[in-house]
């Protein structure tokens, strides 16, 4: 019953910045809110598969994917059910609908999607050349 739902995305010019967010709400079958699992946030470009951009543990230790680490930081508001994507030094392979989503196992750390079953609608990221 978890969903998530995500905003922030546009078009951005190379090198720029945006900042995308992940509003969560409702609980699991054990009960629990969206902030007692890791989040993470993936991608998807047109023709590709969906990779791993970050994730973020309940007490907020991070960990990225190759191709945005130190450039991407994410970061959640457990209080207010919600994780954020900062996404800086933008470049044209960034373009890409963003997911958030939530993991299947509370504080289980992975970038496989299939560890994750809750996903939100997908926000779109535009970066031109």
């Amino acid at each position: 019953q978890v969903q998530l739902v995500e905003s922030g995305g546009g078009l951005v010019q190379a090198g720029g910045s945006l900042r995308l967010s992940c509003a969560a709400s409702g609980r699991t079958a054990s009960a629990r809110t969206a902030s007692s699992y890791v989040m993470g946030w993936f991608r998807q470009a047109p023709g590709k598969e969906r990779e791993f951009v970050a994730g973020i543990r309940w007490h907020g230790s991070t960990y990225y994917g190759d191709s945005v680490k130190g450039r991407f930081t994410i970061s959640r508001d457990n209080a207010e059910n919600t994780v954020y994507l900062e996404m800086n030094s933008l470049k044209p392979e960034d373009t890409a609908v963003y997911y958030c989503a939530m993991s299947r196992y509370g504080d289980y750390v992975s970038q496989w999607s299939r560890d994750f079953g809750s996903w939100g609608q997908g926000t779109q990221v535009t970066v031109s050349s």
